[in-house]
């Protein structure tokens, strides 16, 4: 019987083997799949739908073969769409079938540029340049698309293949060939056992002599022994020996199987661990998705401050309106007219490009588009918190910074939404804030002017403003120097109003605003008499930007203030607050 045990252990074991080696090989199935898109290279660009990338589950590895530069990135879909739509391009798709097919695009706009380059937009969240052959691998979902050129001049890359992996785990056949080792051990200590039965039965039998009653057994089994009535022979002492060691081999059969077994032979029985609790985020049904992601925005961040260093080392303008608008690239461009003419003057503090420490973009689906950034500088000897308002224009334009100022040390910014949420822009006309946001620069520059006299003063946190400590202090400095070189011959005085460019409001979760306005401050000295005139001794910027030394009519002297304020929603009790500011000298010029 135990022959008959021995032989169906081995069948099931060979079986359950066999089945778990089939598994790995003829009966496993492709480890990925691919589809191949052949365009016919007449577009400067393709764009490969993010339908094509999600057709297949899993990771997706873009594979592109050209002849010279190789571009490669990718970005939400619509933007993507949107910076192609002034050309030709050609876009692959899949069909309702999920057959991937190309088709030629026609630009839909009035074309903005030709022979435009692709390299370093910001509306790209990521991109890759190779010579020859691009591969790179992606996990995109279904809302973003990749977008291929060679130099956004020459055809765009005509070979592209896209590979998925598949899953062809055998998580059977482990256990399988393990299980059938196991067995196989079984029928072969079964067939050990049944020879030795068998030799058992078959070998002669012999009568042992009587025993003592009282005699131990253990003494007479070594009398016997010593008498050779019960003798075993070496012999057949090592043919025990082997015998016990006969499943030994199957041992290590079945171990070596076992090892040979890869990770993905074996069921993945492992819990897998309980996500951590977060925060729970309400995003408004229909609200857009914002306008960058974080790591785009530490991308922009480093852009536009490479950018400005590199034009505050040339004192180039034009360099510096890559990257600056509005009051920022104003008083840049004041900066670099005063350091041309004057050696020791100080250039404007650096625009740090890390760390960032706060993204706030905007929530929208057109442009222009809006992104407000607080970064720290990374400088030890001069820490300062810069606070930003960048703004893209179009599709094809970057974004540009057109408010830049610096927070105190003792600022507390109100509730701000995750980067991921992002923010809506608030209209300047907007009724939602105890002020909107087109009213208060003039509103600012009235307490200014008028002080605690002013109808707005009120509304404003002036206690703890140290805009206007300096604004007054400048204005106390300002006045004794004309004294002293005037000696009673000439007068100042003061006015400020609300500078030209448009405020620029994102939400805060509290449904207040952060607003940034421009207010320009001017100065105007004059003589008092017919015979005086006023001297510009002390006064080498006012100089260099008026091309005289003297006037008999005076001079005007025009400061722009970059202002960032916290303004409460309607209803609040909260007052206006000042956050930040940036101020420099803008234009002087010989009064009428």
């Amino acid at each position: 019987m135990r022959f008959v045990w021995a032989v169906v252990a081995f069948v099931i074991a060979a079986a359950m083997i066999g089945a778990g080696i089939a598994q790995r090989t003829v009966f496993q199935g492709p480890s990925e799949t691919s589809a191949t898109v052949q365009t016919d290279g007449t577009t400067a660009y393709t764009l490969v739908d993010g339908a094509v990338l999600t057709s297949v589950p899993g990771a997706q590895t873009l594979r592109v073969e050209g002849d010279g530069a190789v571009f490669a990135s990718y970005g939400r879909t619509a933007d993507v769409k949107a910076w192609l739509a002034d050309v030709p391009y050609t876009a692959v798709t899949v069909d309702g079938e999920g057959v991937v097919q190309t088709s030629a695009v026609q630009p839909s706009v009035t074309p903005v540029s030709t022979g435009r380059s692709p390299v370093d937009s910001d509306l790209w969240l990521d991109e890759y340049e190779q010579t020859g052959t691009l591969s790179t691998t992606l996990q995109l979902p279904s809302d973003m698309s990749v977008l291929i050129a060679s130099d956004g001049t020459a055809p765009a890359p005509a070979n592209v293949s896209v590979t998925w992996p598949i899953d062809n785990s055998t998580p059977l056949s482990g256990p399988l060939i393990v299980g059938g080792g196991i067995v196989l051990l079984i029928g072969l200590v079964l067939y050990v056992l049944g020879i030795r039965h068998v030799r058992r039965q078959r070998r002669p039998r012999r009568k042992g002599l009587p025993l003592p009653v009282t005699e131990p057994i253990s003494t007479v089994d070594a009398d016997a022994e010593a008498k050779g009535v019960v003798s075993q022979s070496p012999a057949r002492r090592g043919r025990g020996a082997r015998r016990a060691l006969v499943a030994v081999p199957a041992l290590g059969v079945s171990v070596a199987l076992m090892a040979g077994c890869s990770a993905d032979a074996w069921p993945q029985l492992a819990a897998s661990e309980s996500p951590s609790p977060t925060p729970t985020v309400i995003v408004p049904e229909g609200q857009f998705p914002p306008a960058v992601t974080e790591s785009q925005a530490q991308r922009i961040v480093s852009r536009v401050s490479q950018s400005v260093a590199q034009a505050d080392a040339a004192l180039d303008a034009n360099a510096a309106a890559q990257r600056l608008s509005g009051p920022a690239l104003a008083e840049r461009q004041t900066n670099y007219k005063l350091r041309a003419a004057i050696s020791d003057r100080p250039a404007l503090p650096a625009i740090p490009a890390e760390p960032v420490q706060i993204v706030l973009p905007q929530t929208t689906g057109t442009w222009p588009r809006t992104l407000m950034t607080v970064v720290e500088s990374a400088d030890a000897a001069t820490p300062t918190t810069t606070i930003m308002m960048m703004t893209q224009q179009t599709p094809w334009e970057e974004y540009k910074a057109s408010y830049v100022g610096n927070l105190e040390a003792s600022t507390n910014l109100p509730e701000l939404a995750a980067a991921y949420v992002g923010a809506t822009q608030v209209p300047p006309d907007s009724s939602f804030l105890v002020m909107a946001p087109e009213k208060v620069a003039a509103a600012y520059a009235d307490i200014i002017n008028n002080g605690q006299n002013s109808a707005s003063y009120p509304l404003f946190d002036t206690a703890n403003d140290l805009l206007l400590t300096a604004i007054q202090d400048n204005k106390t400095k300002r006045t004794d120097e004309l004294n002293q070189t005037g000696a009673g011959t000439a007068q100042i005085s003061f006015e400020a109003s609300a500078g030209p460019a448009s405020p620029i409001a994102l939400a805060t979760l509290d449904t207040g605003a952060i607003v940034a306005v421009n207010v320009y401050e001017s100065d105007t000295a004059k003589p008092t008499n017919a015979d005086a005139v006023i001297k510009l001794d002390n006064n080498p910027a006012v100089k260099a930007l008026t091309g005289v030394d003297q006037s008999a009519t005076g001079f005007t002297t025009t400061y722009s203030d970059q202002v960032f304020f916290y303004v409460p929603s309607q209803g609040s009790d909260d007052q206006i607050r000042l956050l930040g500011y940036r101020s420099s000298l803008l234009e002087a010029k010989v009064s009428p």
